[in-house]
């Protein structure tokens, strides 16, 4: 196995330009717009995809058993949180600021759009609708959508 200056395999290096590094920066096998061998019919990957027969593991609970709290899954930390959210534990989803990566302003985080505001949240953005509420929420505006459907 061959290694490269940044202390990884060659051929996997973005920044080598490996022979498994697609042109959009990827993985070739994990690539969608490649087509990469990982990704199935269903434009998912072929191992996460429901349809193609991925079951994730259920505990007792009918949870998934790595994030069930109630069976100490492996991604729940002893403060019996999600690890990679959790601040106490230095998860991987929180920035320097102690928040989540996501939401932080200060780190640009992708929920935080361009006008400085959660981007769910955002009137102009699109994610409040005219009625003044969460449009993935508003029943007005699914049932317009439903009409329109129709119309078309």
């Amino acid at each position: 196995m061959l290694k490269c200056p940044h202390n990884r395999q060659k051929s996997h290096c973005k920044e080598c330009y490996g022979s498994q590094i697609c042109p959009h920066n990827r993985q070739k096998q994990n690539c969608k717009e490649c087509k990469g061998k990982g990704i199935c019919e269903h434009n998912r990957r072929r191992t996460m995809c429901y349809e193609c027969g991925y079951k994730p593991k259920l505990c007792l609970h009918n949870k998934q058993k790595s994030k069930c709290k109630e069976c100490k899954g492996s991604e729940i930390c002893h403060h019996n949180r999600i690890k990679s959210f959790c601040k106490e534990c230095g998860g991987s989803q929180i920035c320097i600021h102690n928040r989540q990566k996501q939401n932080c302003k200060e780190c640009k985080g992708k929920g935080i759009c361009e006008h400085n505001r959660i981007r769910s949240r955002c009137k102009e953005c699109k994610g409040i609708c005219e009625h003044n509420r969460i449009r993935s929420r508003c029943k007005e505006c699914k049932t317009n959508e439903y009409i329109n459907s129709f119309l078309v």
